[in-house]
């Protein structure tokens, strides 16, 4: 049997905080649907019998009735094509959610929180899916394989070996636990990083979300007999994300930044966020930069910048500055995150300007 599985869309995310270009949620809204497409196409044009999709496939709190509209009529146009969807997180089954309300196309199976069998032809599908926006339990927990003899898949959107305290309210599972149920192929959705060196496997997202997911992102392909898997990842995303750090300590004003990142050799697929590292010379406002016609990939800019302020030195001095560096450095010790910090130390910067 052949199949395509897909995670992890976040079809009509707001894309909040991404860039500091206006209007950049309009263009990834639109590379989301220019990526659903690509995949409805592979799979016509390769007579895919299944396709998997394991959660999140929309953002319940901003999805449109249009958008859900889009989707569906995409899966018209695989009629032969069995569509099996787990809601996750984002998109969970309740009661005003599409999944429940909207007349979806024939092909279209939807898992609800309960453990369910569906019987094919080729395999025996298992699936189930979120029924709010957290699960702390193990929703597979007691789960049994009823036929062994049969290709047996599991579709579930979760959390595998969650070490983070906010990871183990997403449906939580061990490794371990997933492999002793003894299912031939485990379709996961939620890590929207490609996780794909054995039987259980997470496709990823398949539009990169944010710079926290750079490289590739896409689909997997697979062909699955009862003791043989093959699977490999497709590129769909035309958009990756990547970072790129210059260090401003022998920059000594902003119009040299400036050139400094009109120099930069950028590939036209990739969208940019600069990092602005080490040591600064002058003040820098990163909003102010964008009035300069910089590149359109490049979408964000980070200052990490350091004032080249000898704060400890200064706290010495017997000084107006140095009595002022002094109590602001008591204040930076007791600060309890890097956000505070960079508040007090860019306060630092500030208040020793004004009393130059």
């Amino acid at each position: 049997m052949k199949f395509v599985h897909i995670a992890d869309m976040h079809f009509d995310s707001p894309f909040i905080n991404l860039a500091d270009r206006p209007g950049f949620g309009d263009i990834m809204r639109m590379e989301q649907r220019k990526a659903f497409k690509k995949v409805i196409e592979y799979i016509k044009e390769n007579q895919i019998q299944y396709l998997f999709i394991a959660g999140d496939l929309y953002e319940q709190k901003y999805i449109r009735k249009s958008t859900i509209e889009y989707i569906n009529n995409l899966f018209k146009e695989i009629p032969n094509t069995k569509i099996f969807i787990s809601p996750g997180n984002h998109d969970p089954y309740i009661k005003n959610s599409y999944y429940n309300q909207f007349d979806w196309n024939s092909n279209v199976k939807i898992f609800t929180n309960n453990v369910e069998k569906v019987e094919t032809e080729e395999a025996d599908i298992y699936g189930c899916g979120f029924d709010d926006f957290y699960c702390q339990n193990n929703m597979i927990k007691d789960l049994k394989i009823e036929n062994k003899d049969k290709i047996n898949i599991l579709l579930i959107h979760g959390s595998v070996n969650a070490s983070e305290t906010l990871e183990k309210n997403y449906n939580p599972m061990t490794k371990k636990s997933i492999e002793e149920k003894g299912f031939d192929y485990v379709a996961l959705g939620h890590i929207h990083k490609r996780e794909d060196s054995t039987n259980i496997v997470y496709p990823g997202s398949t539009v990169p979300m944010g710079f926290d997911e750079l490289g590739e992102h896409g689909i997997i392909i697979g062909e699955l007999n009862k003791n043989k898997l093959n699977i490999q990842f497709k590129k769909i995303s035309e958009i990756e994300f990547e970072e790129i750090k210059i260090n401003c300590t022998e920059i000594i004003s902003q119009e040299e930044l400036i050139e400094k990142i009109n120099n930069l050799k950028l590939e036209s697929n990739k969208l940019y966020k600069i990092i602005l590292i080490e040591k600064r010379n002058f003040e820098i406002n990163t909003y102010n930069l964008f009035k300069f016609n910089l590149d359109e990939k490049i979408i964000k800019i980070k200052d990490k910048t350091k004032p080249v302020y000898d704060f400890n030195s200064l706290s010495n001095e017997t000084t107006l500055k140095g009595l002022f560096t002094k109590e602001m450095l008591k204040r930076l010790d007791k600060a309890e995150n890097e956000e505070q910090k960079s508040i007090i130390e860019k306060a630092i910067e500030l208040g020793l300007e004004v009393l130059e």
